[in-house]
């Protein structure tokens, strides 16, 4: 069994050369890749089946990085991150630096801070947003747990985490709210 480190190193190469992960997140396991990169976005399009006019989320590890992908985050934003009890996803409007794929039809994009500790060490080592969207096929239902994530999505990522696949406590997806002009905050998911 590889270490923590190692396990997060090896999944961090396969995302430098474009390659398509399978991970635990702060929420449900993912699908992600390179969110700059954009034919490695759309293998994950590709492997859920999804339609490419829905957005994705990314996730990062520190809200100063928030900065770099976001024309201008609203110090609210600051404040609802810190202060959040659950994994908290923001729309913010004025995405930049991003695979444009990922990116709604408005320009806006869903970034989450991730505080777990694989999640988070992937996107430290990795130094970049990572695409973390469910698990599973388009329409499916998410899987809660390693051990729900099918066949064909395992075989169709370039590298399986090991760490927390043995887990059996069923996980929650984010909340999502939604940042809008002059402090304007709106709830898209509890």
């Amino acid at each position: 069994m590889k270490t923590l480190q190692e396990d997060i190193n090896e999944a961090c190469e396969v995302l430098k050369r474009g390659g398509v992960i399978l991970y635990p997140t702060d929420t449900i396991w993912g699908i992600g890749c390179d969110a700059t990169n954009s034919d490695a976005v759309k293998r994950v399009y590709e492997i859920k089946r999804r339609a490419d006019n829905k957005a994705l989320i990314v996730l990062t590890d520190s809200m100063t990085k928030v900065d770099f992908y976001v024309d201008e985050v609203p110090d609210i934003a600051y404040d609802l991150v810190d202060m959040a009890v659950k994994p908290l996803t923001v729309i913010y409007s004025g995405a930049r630096n991003l695979a444009p794929e990922l990116m709604g039809e408005d320009g806006t994009v869903g970034i989450r801070v991730t505080r777990e500790a694989v999640s988070q060490g992937l996107c430290r080592r990795f130094r970049k947003a990572i695409v973390s969207t469910s698990a599973n096929v388009s329409g499916e239902p998410s899987p809660t747990t390693f051990a729900e994530i099918s066949d064909e999505i395992k075989s169709a990522v370039d590298y399986i985490v090991e760490a927390r696949q043995d887990e059996t406590h069923p996980a929650q997806a984010s909340s999502i709210i939604m940042l809008g002009k002059g402090g304007l905050v709106k709830v898209i998911r509890e």
